[in-house]
Order: structure tokens, then sequence, then C-alpha cells
């Protein structure tokens, strides 16, 4: 049986080899300048409202809740941030370090007035928590009608 040699399997694998170098490096000097669909820096969060609140959640695991800083300015832009340690392991050569480790932030703006003064923030499990009232200004009100004289 003759057995044709693919020529490029070489190739790929030193280009594969590569690639996972090359994400090693950026994830060391950008960290959460993620390499996903959207391309966003920093956590993904889930963001909703109802008539009274918006929610915003983030996964944030193994990062110590003293070093989050969320903040709200103008009344509608909301900033979390925060550093996640660089694990340490003596003695140990990394092979693969995928997970984000240092100081990250990332700003959304809202689609609504909040009201900064009530704002919540839970961490629990690794998942950030915040419930952010909306500003009486920003909350529907109902117009009475009057009939014309």
């Amino acid at each position: 049986m003759n057995r044709v040699r693919n020529p490029f399997g070489g190739l790929f694998h030193e280009v594969n080899a590569v690639q996972e170098q090359f994400a090693r490096l950026v994830n060391r000097v950008a960290p959460y300048a993620a390499a996903t669909a959207a391309g966003v820096s920093g956590p993904l969060l889930n963001v909703w409202e109802d008539e009274n609140a918006l929610y915003v959640e983030a996964d944030l695991p193994g990062i110590d809740p003293a070093k989050l800083d969320i903040t709200v300015a103008e009344g509608n832009h909301l900033t979390v941030g925060g550093e996640r340690a660089v694990p340490e392991v003596a003695g140990a050569v990394w092979v693969r370090q995928e997970r984000p480790a240092g100081k990250f932030a990332r700003s959304v703006g809202l689609p609504a007035l909040v009201d900064a003064d009530k704002v919540e923030a839970k961490y629990e499990n690794g998942v950030l928590r915040l419930t952010l009232p909306k500003h009486e200004a920003a909350k529907p009100r109902k117009i009475q009608v009057k009939a014309g004289e």
C-alpha cells in the first residue's frame, strides 16, 4: 500500500503553535481584551430592565469583591472595574494560561437615568449582580387627559 504524506501537516502544526504563543502573549499584555465576537474589553455584561430598575450581571470568578470598583457617572454611564490577581505557582512553567489576570474595566451606556445613590451590588459565587433603580425622571408617567370644556 502506497501512503501519501500530507506535505502541509508540519506547517499546520507550526502555525497552530505560533497562534497559541501569540494568544498567550496578548493575554499577558491585555488580558481582558477578549477575543470574543463582540471584541469587547473587560467582562461581558448582561443588562435588562423593567419599569423600576436596570439589572446587570457579570461573571467574575476568582475576583476579590474588595477589588471591584463600580461607578455610575452622568446618571447613565456604568463602569465595572477591578483586578484579578495573577496566579503564582512556584517552580511551574505555564503550559496554557487562558484565564485573564490583572486590572480590567468595562464601561457601558445605560438606556435610562439611574439613581446612583440607590444602586445595590452583590457578589455571590463569582457573579456580580447590580440593581440600578431608575431615576424618577426616567420612569414612565401616566398623563391625565382632561376633556375639553
